[in-house]
């Protein structure tokens, strides 16, 4: 049996992306192990994929922070005797694992740290969506539209049980989802924003669950608040694969460009996606279910960076404050009364 590792220690939303190559990978080597390099925060979603055989953790932020630490790891991962390994992850850590694994085959990013340790080096396309660049990673054909493949997880019964608990009292034929969080300060659209949004909804007929991590729960907890009506929070109650498993139930999510679009992708509902200070051409925005997103782009400053900031470089956060609450509510209700084509 070959035995193939892929390497992907980034957030949980660039972990959902890497799953539709993940998928692919297990198709054409069916017979082949496939191991996922994983942080902590995302062996759970490697774990819930069916064509993932395991999710080795590699915790960079703890206990293998030291270079020394690496260096034990790294003898640790060369023993599996490994004879392929591809790294969606391009940091100079992850090159030096691969460079200390001494596979025969490797595969990498042409913008990958130490590019020149693997032995095959894929060019990362700007232009391109990150399933299409994992898909390239991996040497896997589409066209314009084959490329959309729904990252596919699977739900156990405890999953579903503890979700089917929470919204036992909610009325899912017209419930959304609204995600304000996000890790970078720059990336959240304001909070009197988001409370305009839910309320707008709460107060036509529609139920409101809000999405997020235990990070999330002060904001969450601060739009409830201030809710007309009865809302339903379940951030920091669940787990990422939990989360998935609630968005199933809504017919829409609004999120900010955050992890909580890919797991809308997870989820096989329509997702809006608002853009503050990144945008769209980078690459992570929502492809399937006719998901759209929504920006307001006329300014010199934007984008000020990849990930954004913990706050607005220029002190006037404007790609949030000029982009109105009533434009993000006007193409949700247009989505919601859209039939789906996908």
């Amino acid at each position: 049996m070959k035995k193939i590792l892929f390497i992907q220690t980034a957030f949980p939303g660039d972990a959902i992306l890497t799953l539709p190559a993940l998928e692919k990978l297990k198709e054409s080597n069916p017979d082949s192990q496939l191991d996922v390099l994983c942080i902590p925060t995302t062996q759970e979603i490697f774990l819930a994929a069916p064509y993932v055989d395991s999710a080795i953790v590699f915790d960079k932020k703890g206990k293998q922070k030291s270079f020394l630490s690496l260096i034990r790891f790294a003898k640790e991962l060369k023993k599996n005797n490994y004879d392929k390994i591809y790294s969606a992850h391009r940091s100079l850590r992850t090159s030096l694992l691969v460079l200390l694994s001494e596979v025969n085959e490797s595969y990498g990013f042409s913008n990958a740290s130490l590019k020149y340790v693997y032995k095959n080096i894929v060019q990362y396309k700007l232009s391109k969506h990150e399933v299409q660049r994992n898909l390239d990673l991996i040497g896997f054909k589409y066209d314009d539209s084959s490329w959309r493949i729904k990252p596919f997880i699977g739900f156990s019964d405890d999953v579903i049980d503890k979700v089917n608990n929470f919204i036992k009292d909610v009325d899912t034929k017209n419930l959304i989802a609204v995600a304000p969080g996000s890790i970078w300060a720059t990336k959240r659209y304001p909070i009197e924003k988001w409370k305009k949004i839910v309320n707008h909804f709460l107060n036509n007929r529609f139920s409101v669950v809000l999405i997020g991590g235990e990070d999330d729960e002060q904001l969450c907890d601060a739009i409830s608040e201030s809710c007309d009506r009865k809302i339903f929070n379940s951030a920091g109650k669940f787990s990422i694969i939990e989360s998935i498993n609630l968005l199933t139930r809504c017919k829409l999510l609004i999120s900010n460009d955050s992890a909580p679009t890919h797991f809308g992708m997870c989820s096989a509902i329509k997702v809006l996606t608002i853009y503050c200070s990144t945008i769209p051409g980078f690459g992570f925005y929502p492809y399937l279910n006719d998901s759209r997103f929504v920006s307001f782009d006329q300014l010199s400053c934007k984008p000020c960076g990849i990930h954004g900031y913990q706050e607005c470089p220029l002190g006037h956060f404007n790609c949030a404050n000029k982009l109105s609450e009533n434009e993000v509510i006007r193409i949700a209700e247009e989505m919601l009364n859209e039939h789906p084509n996908s």
